[in-house]
């Protein structure tokens, strides 16, 4: 199970798990969306090896703010592997209709989901 921990810039899940039998810690930072962390400072994506960019389907601002966190992650970190999650599905199923061209423009894996009832949570 994640521990959750607040801090000032945004929160930090910490997860243990096991891959191919070997133990990995893995920590995601969640800056909610919120405009105040609209600019990354450098720091966080220091050591940074994977980003799942989530957008919130219901918030088109979150949408369009993926662009400019995607071309900043890159200037610092423009090796690691990166995927496009539209999240809160389970509001309006038919969204997953829709065509989202954040993930195609830059060659993302790209998945719906719903954090609030599993759907493909653990396919992301």
């Amino acid at each position: 199970r994640p521990q959750q921990l607040s801090t000032f810039a945004l929160t930090l899940y910490k997860h243990r798990a096991r891959v191919d039998g070997q133990a990995v810690l893995v920590d995601f930072w969640d800056t909610a969306g919120q405009e105040r962390f609209q600019s990354m400072h450098a720091s966080y994506y220091h050591k940074a090896h994977a980003c799942i960019m989530v957008f919130d389907v219901q918030r088109k601002v979150t949408y369009k703010n993926l662009n400019s966190w995607y071309k900043e992650l890159r200037e610092f970190r423009p090796e690691i592997p990166c995927i496009g999650v539209a999240n809160k599905i389970d509001a309006d199923m038919k969204v997953t209709q829709k065509s989202f061209n954040f993930a195609r423009k830059f060659g993302l894996p790209f998945y719906f989901v719903s954090a609030a009832d599993g759907t493909n949570v653990v396919k992301v």
